[in-house]
This record gives structure tokens, sequence and C-alpha cells, in this order.
């Protein structure tokens, strides 16, 4: 199966700073606020019910949560799967492109847990 990376000639973005910087653009657009990080963070594992998402992710409102998630559905990174049962079961799940940032989303954890350390470290020296 060809990845997304397989379809972008590296050399040519990097030789060109303005089409670097228009991926960058996207990127952000599509993961840009409060909650659409936490969000996809929350989805990493698997299927994700609402309310369990609503428990996971402090003090998101569930019309803010609805809204997130209808905006990363219509970008292509997360799935609504209804099941046809009583009652009606809801999950949402990373499609392949929302699968993609893993490794972004990864980084950035693992750069936050170090500079947290470092803080605390620092404030008490």
């Amino acid at each position: 199966m060809e990845t997304f990376t397989d379809l972008i000639d590296r050399d040519k973005v990097q030789q060109c700073p303005k089409h670097y910087v228009l991926a960058l653009t996207d990127t952000l657009n599509v993961i840009n606020g409060k909650w659409k990080l936490p969000i996809i963070a929350s989805l990493l594992h698997g299927r994700v019910r609402f309310k369990d998402l609503l428990e996971n992710i402090e003090k998101i409102t569930p019309r803010m949560l609805s809204k997130e998630l209808k905006e990363l559905e219509i970008n292509g990174f997360v799935k609504r799967q209804v099941y046809d049962q009583t009652p009606v079961l809801i999950e949402y799940l990373l499609t392949d492109s929302g699968k993609h940032i893993t490794k972004v989303i990864d980084a950035m954890i693992d750069w936050g847990m170090i500079h947290r350390a470092e803080s605390i470290k620092s404030r008490w020296q």
C-alpha cells in the first residue's frame, strides 16, 4: 500500500521553501486548536465512544467535542462508525490519514515530557 510519504518528492519540497511552508500550514490547519491533538491522541489506541472521549479529555464540553470531531471527520482524520444495534453504538477511530500523524504526536509527547521534567527541575534549583 502506497503511503502519503511515498507520494512526496522531499528533495523538491526542500528546494522550494514556499511548498515547505504550505505543507506545514496545511498540517497546522487540520490539527490547530486546543482540542484536536488531545482528541487524536485519545484515538491512537483504537476505537473510542463519545462518552469515553469526554472522560479522557479534561474540561472539554460535549458541544465542543462534537464540533471538533465533525471537523476532524471532514478533514479525513477521524471516522464515525455507527453500529446498528439497540441502543445504537457509535465509535470514533482514526483513518489511515489520521494514523499517519502518530509519529508527530509521539515526538510532541516525548518533547513535552522532557520539557516538563526540565521545567520542574529548574524550579527546584
